[in-house]
């Protein structure tokens, strides 16, 4: 993330009192390798996307997010091929992107692109408020 984004992004956080629930996403856009969210605050509405703070994810980001928080895969129990007992395990549903696309619900696509941004902002502040800590 470029220095200009990461300005804009503390702005919006510090401008909703560090509350990210305040933080909405007005819009999002998958192409190619890149995410686009578009964010506003809850409190003050844009008129248009041009208004909102673009931020560029890449995929690969998203993908490390579901494989991370299961959300392509759920628990259930297998056999195993050759001893033949059975075991708890998560089991894929499909490739990360591919479960996001295809067979991840509406409110599914929704939570994730939420999730990510809870990520996003987190790590944020916590490798900034880190960071400024070494400089003392």
């Amino acid at each position: 993330m470029n220095q200009k984004t990461r300005n804009e992004l503390w702005w919006l956080i510090i401008s909703v009192d560090y509350n990210y629930s305040r933080i909405a996403i007005a819009d999002h856009e998958l192409n190619g390798q890149t995410l686009t969210l578009w964010l506003e605050d809850k409190q003050d509405y844009k008129n248009t996307l041009d208004e909102c703070l673009q931020l560029n994810i890449t995929v690969s980001h998203l993908t490390k997010l579901i494989k991370a928080e299961n959300m392509n895969s759920y628990e259930g129990i297998r056999m195993h091929p050759k001893k033949k007992y059975l075991y708890t395990t998560r089991i894929p549903i499909s490739a990360p992107l591919h479960w996001y696309q295809h067979d991840a619900t509406s409110a599914e696509q929704q939570w994730t692109r939420e999730a990510l941004l809870k990520n996003i902002l987190t790590q944020l502040i916590e490798n900034e408020t880190y960071a400024h800590d070494l400089n003392f």
